[in-house]
């Protein structure tokens, strides 16, 4: 969706931008393509058949990103959110490459990207940076959100509840969402999916507290039914336990106007305006107690706050930034 956002952003702006990605994507730009439609709705893409899913995306990329740099002198910057693919493509282009990362930063990520680290990298918040801090950077861009595809919701419903969106993993603290819901007695509404690494912990932690009354899973679920989910919700809990390295579910709920109480590590203190869009915790324990405070908060300020700081105009500016840099020119002429 980032993608897709920046790609038409740009081509409105009088931008040439050839896009490369699957044959399903929606774009005014050059689409080159190379399959039909994006690996991830493959019927296969389930139980044993995953790892040769995933040698097909690898495949498919690697030859994608050969079909891209055979042709990269048509190019004035070639951006990639591949994470680390296209590296040793770029380290051997004179087109110059802007490559976003949208992961976490491990040890054995950060040694990979070290052996490129002179080449240009975007950091999508400050925090996501710490583990690799001597990389290229020529900017942080947060992620945006299109708020035209996000109603706004004036309040919760009734009788209420709480959300939580994401992955079913302990990352996402999950367990620890549960454990808040119980101890204030407010009902907690569940959507994501687990992958087969964390099925063993979905089995013995969550699936035996989920009760179909007060604590509800919904699987995964629809465009649709996130927003509802979401917007009709009178908190959204984010009680992560690893550096998250930005959390696009955060300014989503504040763009449906409900307040989010997340947890003090990665990216969320960048994303929750304390006070206005949620309150930032140190402890289950102090989210528990907070959980009455942010309820109370005004829906639509919390809207105007992602409005503010994290629109789709704002993260297209300081891309453009970034190419300017990385092209050698002034990132604050307008020609």
């Amino acid at each position: 969706m980032i993608v897709h956002l920046l790609t038409e952003a740009l081509i409105h702006r009088g931008h040439r931008v050839t896009l490369f990605a699957s044959g399903d994507s929606h774009t005014h730009g050059n689409l080159v393509a190379p399959c039909d439609y994006a690996l991830r709705h493959d019927p296969q893409a389930r139980g044993d058949n995953l790892w040769r899913l995933n040698r097909k995306h690898v495949a498919l990329e690697q030859i994608q990103l050969k079909r891209l740099y055979e042709q990269a002198g048509e190019f004035d910057v070639i951006h990639s959110h591949l994470e680390m693919s296209a590296l040793p493509f770029a380290a051997r282009s004179t087109t110059p490459t802007l490559h976003t990362l949208h992961m976490d930063l491990i040890p054995e990520t950060c040694q990979i990207l070290s052996q490129y680290g002179q080449q240009a990298f975007v950091s999508v918040s400050d925090a996501q940076r710490k583990p690799c801090p001597t990389l290229n950077y020529v900017g942080t861009v947060h992620n945006a959100i299109d708020l035209e595809a996000l109603p706004f919701f004036a309040k919760p419903q009734s009788p209420e509840y709480l959300a939580f969106l994401g992955r079913i993993s302990p990352e996402k603290g999950i367990h620890h969402a549960i454990a808040i819901a119980q101890q204030i007695q407010i009902p907690l509404r569940i959507a994501g999916k687990f992958g087969q690494e964390d099925a063993d912990f979905f089995e013995s932690v969550i699936k035996p507290e989920i009760d179909g009354q007060h604590i509800q899973y919904l699987g995964e679920i629809t465009q649709a039914e996130k927003i509802a989910l979401l917007g009709q919700a009178s908190v959204t809990l984010f009680p992560i336990t690893w550096n998250e390295p930005f959390g696009i579910v955060m300014i989503e709920s504040m763009a449906c106007g409900t307040p989010v109480l997340g947890m003090r590590m990665g990216a969320v203190p960048e994303v929750i305006q304390p006070g206005v869009s949620g309150l930032i915790c140190d402890s289950v324990e102090e989210m528990a107690r907070q959980v009455e405070i942010v309820r109370q908060f005004d829906r639509w300020r919390c809207r105007e706050a992602v409005k503010a700081r994290f629109s789709v105009e704002r993260m297209v500016d300081a891309y453009e930034a970034c190419y300017a840099r990385v092209l050698g020119l002034d990132p604050s002429d307008p020609t």
